[in-house]
């Protein structure tokens, strides 16, 4: 953990051999994320955990904006840039263009079909930026725990809140969440 916030220091003061110790060290936690998250995606999903790391990696260190003061601003980011590319590929696989009006079906057992949930998360993203411009941080626990699988504590730790204040938020954004995407005004 230490290594990280040294890594991420180094890079804050433009050490150009820092962003190349940064990967090594934090892939493990990076898959570990995605393979929570692309557990609970339906079946089907053709996105693989090492595609959603490296992709969302690659937005992270080329980004205009690769200040992170600490391990938990990293690890925030890289849920959000996870968060983007999931989307980015459920809007994808929706579209005609990519056969999204089709059904598809799984060759290995030709009469099951294979369910895919794309409207769910985009309903989910598009509720979630409405939540993030009434209270940021809930949204951001929202991330954490939705689009990247932390548990409460960990999620807890990247925000600087109590995992039971966690809990809380979490109910909270949970059912405000409910409300917009089952119950659209």
């Amino acid at each position: 953990m230490a290594d990280v916030t040294r890594i991420l220091n180094a890079i804050e003061r433009g050490d150009p051999e820092a962003i190349n110790a940064l990967f090594p060290a934090v892939y493990e936690e990076l898959r570990e994320m995605a393979d929570r998250k692309l557990v609970s995606e339906g079946p089907g999903h053709t996105l693989q955990a090492t595609a959603l790391v490296h992709e969302a990696y690659l937005r992270l260190v080329g980004s205009a904006e690769s200040g992170w003061p600490s391990r938990a601003y990293f690890f925030g980011a890289a849920a959000e840039a996870m968060r983007r590319v999931l989307v980015e590929h459920a809007r994808k696989k929706k579209s005609k263009k990519r056969g999204g009006d089709r059904n598809r079906i799984d060759f290995a057992g030709a009469d099951v079909m294979a369910e895919e949930f794309p409207d769910d998360l985009l309903a989910m993203d598009e509720a979630l930026a409405k939540f993030s411009q009434i209270d940021p941080l809930k949204a951001e626990l929202v991330k954490l725990r939705f689009f990247a699988g932390l548990s409460f504590e960990q999620a807890a730790e990247l925000l600087d809140i109590s995992p039971a204040t966690a809990r809380r938020y979490w109910n909270y954004a949970r059912a405000w969440l409910y409300g917009r995407i089952c119950c659209p005004d």
